[in-house]
């Protein structure tokens, strides 16, 4: 017979295992899928409610082939966004090539002043009126430093912004923290369809987007690379109800 102590410390390992195996067996609750949806719903809602304005200067930078390091042209531009009247554009620089400039670039900006006014902006939304969201398997992972959930997403209809691709939100309340994807749609005719990443950051409690990328192949241009980084928000919050 085993003597009291090894008894105890035989009972110790296998509990040990019996714990260890439970750890293995026991998969991490998946999130209800309907509730992560309505909280990004929730999230994206208060945003747009919550921002009666903004200001955000963004930084544009066109690519052409495998060089990154040397940018064909680049524009700097202020941005203003009033919820009544949607964005516009005030250019602070320009440099490189006349025609990235006027034919990639300014089409950018004009189709992002298109998509953004009222009737119009509506249909850009990330929300499930506008895709149809999944809730990736495996719970909540790391995602630029926070806490993420990820829903495959693909758009209800075309429109100019529509991603299909990977949403990940914040964990805690359903803010876009990144999204990865296919535009639906080129900014460009002359840059064709883009593989598009967006990044966000918390600002004043609101995802807002710090740093964008698009990368496209067309015949005219081969393969280019619009990269976009934001910076200096000043949000005006609507006044509390």
């Amino acid at each position: 017979m085993l003597s009291s102590k090894r008894w105890v410390a035989a009972r110790a390992i296998a509990a040990g295992c019996f714990l260890a195996c439970l750890s293995v067996s026991i998969p991490a609750q998946q999130p209800n899928e309907a509730s992560v949806i309505q909280m990004v719903d929730a999230a994206v809602k208060a945003r747009i409610d919550g921002t009666a304005a903004y200001n955000v200067t963004e930084h544009y930078a066109v690519y052409r082939g495998k060089d990154e390091a040397n940018p064909v042209a680049e524009m700097t531009v202020k941005t203003v966004y009033k919820q009544e009247s949607g964005k516009n554009y005030t250019i602070l620089s320009q440099t490189g090539s006349e025609f990235i400039g006027k034919h990639v670039l300014g089409t950018v900006l004009d189709r992002e002043k298109e998509i953004n006014l009222p009737g119009n902006r509506e249909h850009s939304w990330i929300t499930s009126a506008n895709y149809a969201m999944k809730l990736k398997p495996g719970g909540v992972q790391r995602m630029d430093d926070r806490d993420c959930l990820a829903l495959a997403i693909s758009p209800k209809s075309k429109a100019p912004n529509l991603i299909e691709g990977t949403l990940w939100v914040d964990a805690r309340d359903g803010s876009i923290v990144r999204l990865e994807g296919t535009a639906s749609q080129s900014p460009s005719i002359f840059t064709g369809a883009a593989q598009v990443m967006r990044q966000y950051i918390n600002v004043n409690g609101f995802g807002m987007a710090t740093h964008a990328r698009a990368v496209s192949d067309s015949f005219l241009l081969g393969r280019t690379i619009i990269t976009i980084d934001y910076r200096d928000y000043q949000i005006q919050l609507r006044p509390a109800n």
